[in-house]
């Protein structure tokens, strides 16, 4: 079942993630390190998203492998953070070969969470340099990094929403690993999908999820949300070799865990972006199998992400409430 899976994005061998969470208010940054490059992909299905260098990842595009991926708090701002990691990885030689330079390739989303504290405090290249240095095989889950300013569940008004956060889950296949990672600021509600319960959303009047498109459906009236004020980001990540178009594939089939997890998903006002890495290691393998695999471990990391969240004043999280 997607909700039993457990694991570290790490689990697959050659990457390293780590994070920098601001301490004056709830937003932060997390990097995925592959600095030997790995192939990558990218799948945008969200209407507003904040990112830079998806361009690069479209298969007919020329640059082949990447060196980290960035996911940040900020909003637009958070974009920033990408210079901090490439500065890291430029200090430490590595990056794609042009002419006499080395030119670190960091694609980079953001979420939205300036509605929480002074929105004038935004991860920066400071904060992408430190996640770097943080940066090993195991890493925190919950209310940290990218997902420390991380809400799910506003649809029906900021008021009633619920704490997101970052969360990840991993499996094996015989000789294949995949892992995902979800940074869960949804503006739908996170639902189990081995029970149907709603772990986290927009709440009732009794201080518990109500069940958005159920509210929906008997006519409460949604708010018009900020485009761009709700996103999930994901990364999935496998040892299986892969070229950029299969890489692409696997990050559109990977958005169906976020289907599975998230209700309502891909709405007008979210950025849902999932990147794929695939480091090779383990040879080739089936591309729908893998897809199957991701589906399954992404939606395991949704949940993990609000399970493992830590609420705020006013936005309790899943574990507050039991």
């Amino acid at each position: 079942m997607a909700g039993t899976l457990q694991g570290q994005l790490c689990d697959v061998a050659g990457l390293r993630l780590g994070h920098w969470t601001d301490s004056r208010r709830p937003t932060g940054c997390s990097v995925v390190l592959c600095p030997q490059g790995v192939t990558a992909g990218v799948d945008v299905r969200g209407a507003a998203p904040g990112s830079r260098e998806t361009d690069l990842l479209r298969p007919e595009n020329t640059v082949q492998q990447v060196h980290a991926l960035l996911l940040s708090g900020g909003s637009a701002f958070g974009l920033d953070a990408a210079s901090g990691v490439m500065r890291w990885l430029r200090e430490r030689g590595h990056g794609l070969a042009v002419g006499p330079a080395r030119v670190p390739i960091v694609p980079a989303a953001v979420i939205f969470d300036l509605w929480l504290g002074d929105p004038v405090l935004t991860p920066d290249a400071d904060a992408g340099y430190a996640a770097c240095e943080a940066a090993g095989l195991s890493a925190a889950r919950g209310s940290v990094g990218a997902g420390a300013g991380a809400t799910v569940g506003k649809l029906l008004g900021p008021q009633w929403a619920m704490k997101g956060g970052l969360g990840m889950a991993s499996l094996r296949v015989g000789a294949t690993t995949l892992s995902a990672l979800a940074v869960v600021n949804a503006v739908g509600d996170v639902v189990d999908p081995a029970s149907g319960r709603i772990l986290a959303g927009a709440r009732g009047e009794d201080g518990r999820p109500r069940g958005t498109v159920q509210a929906l459906l008997q006519g409460v009236a949604p708010i018009r949300p900020i485009a761009g004020a709700a996103t999930t980001l994901a990364v999935v990540a496998t040892d299986a070799r892969l070229d950029k178009a299969q890489a692409t594939k696997l990050a559109q089939m990977a958005h169906d865990g976020l289907a599975r997890s998230i209700n309502p998903v891909h709405q007008p006002s979210d950025g849902d972006i999932v990147f794929s890495l695939a480091t090779g290691a383990s040879g080739p393998a089936d591309l729908g199998l893998l897809g199957v695999m991701a589906a399954e471990a992404l939606a395991a990391a949704v949940v993990d992400a609000v399970r493992s969240a830590s609420g705020l004043p006013g936005l309790p999280s899943a574990g507050e409430l039991g």
